[in-house]
């Protein structure tokens, strides 16, 4: 049997140091999670394990130190584009720090004990913290003790998990509210996200606040459920509403079905009634018309989220949490109203 030439052998250790420009000893520390490492170090050392294509064997180290390195991520299976892009922010900082991400997910509605269920799963699986895709604020007092065994953070609001809401989700419907007001419009309308997420209700609130602010009396909420199709049902009811002439939809995917309703009853945006909304998906330039939204930083979110939850891991102080700010997006769906 011919012999292999240096050439073809696995990539080692010694050849992660040489390209990361560290000693072996400190490739070894950051491979099995020791935590006295600093954190640009480590994502060097990461950084060169993808480049000479050195294999992780995940179960030997996880063996070797005690720890799997493993984030866990709870969502609700509500095939809603916010999540995913978080996702992706969450997933990025874990591969930089040298972890593997694995998730659990509830459906839409579930009752606590669901998400008690989901994290305690995680926790089984090796997940050494714990990521909130989802609406938390009510499952505080089920999650009780569990948060402060396993490091929990998330992008909602929630005192009780130390949960900080990373973008001011009233600031959002102010944004948009005003912006409809300062067009010339006499009142807006409001299709609502499903009152189960926490920054549906914050939507709802400041919207109220911004038309009594004006001295305008909030006509009906028309509820929906984030999906496109409860959009095109909200659609249909504004479009029976003669002096309807501007919408703030709490989301983009539910401004589609919005418009789409819109067009079938032969009212036409932005000519008769403008629609604006929330989010800036990379669908919401190429609708017809182009939509007026007010961006989220989603991928951001996701990242300030995983950066803190392995920070409390690693034991690092973690730094201040700083305010992510939306951006109003102006495109073809708005303008002033039609004498």
């Amino acid at each position: 049997m011919p012999r292999r030439s240096p050439e073809d052998r696995s990539p080692s250790q010694v050849d992660v140091a040489r390209a990361a420009g560290v000693s072996a000893q400190t490739v070894s520390r950051v491979i099995s999670g020791n935590s006295n490492v600093r954190p640009e170090t480590a994502r060097r050392v990461m950084t060169a394990v993808d480049a000479v294509g050195y294999r992780l064997h995940a179960a030997a180290a996880s063996l070797a130190s005690g720890r799997t390195r493993t984030l866990g991520v709870i969502l609700v299976s509500s095939g809603r584009y916010s999540t995913s892009a978080i996702l992706l922010g969450v997933e990025a900082v874990a591969a930089e720090s040298g972890y593997t991400v694995t998730t659990a997910s509830v459906p839409q509605h579930s009752a606590p004990a669901a998400f008690v269920e989901a994290f305690e799963r995680l926790e089984r699986q090796g997940s050494e913290g714990i990521v909130f895709l989802a609406p938390v604020g009510y499952l505080a007092e089920a999650l009780g003790a569990r948060t402060e065994r396993t490091p929990t953070v998330g992008h909602r609001q929630s005192d009780s998990t130390g949960i900080d809401a990373l973008v001011d989700q009233r600031a959002i419907a102010r944004m948009a509210t005003e912006y409809l007001l300062e067009l010339g419009h006499r009142s807006v309308w409001h299709v609502s996200g499903d009152e189960f997420w926490q920054e549906s209700k914050a939507r709802r609130e400041e919207w109220e606040a911004v038309l009594e602010e004006h001295g305008i009396t909030p006509p009906p909420v028309i509820p929906a459920d984030w999906s496109p199709e409860s959009g095109y049902r909200a659609g249909r009811t504004l479009a029976a509403i003669p002096d309807a002439t501007a919408v703030f939809v709490s989301s983009d995917e539910m401004a589609f079905g919005v418009i789409r309703a819109l067009h079938e009853a032969g009212r036409i945006v932005p000519d008769e009634i403008s629609v604006a909304s929330v989010d800036d998906i990379a669908l919401a330039a190429y609708a017809a018309p182009a939509l007026t939204t007010v961006r989220q930083p989603f991928e951001q979110v996701g990242r300030a989220t995983a950066t803190r939850v392995i920070d409390m891991i690693e034991k690092r102080e973690p730094g201040a949490t700083e305010r992510l700010h939306p951006e109003l997006i102006v495109r073809a769906s708005t303008a002033p109203p039609k004498p």
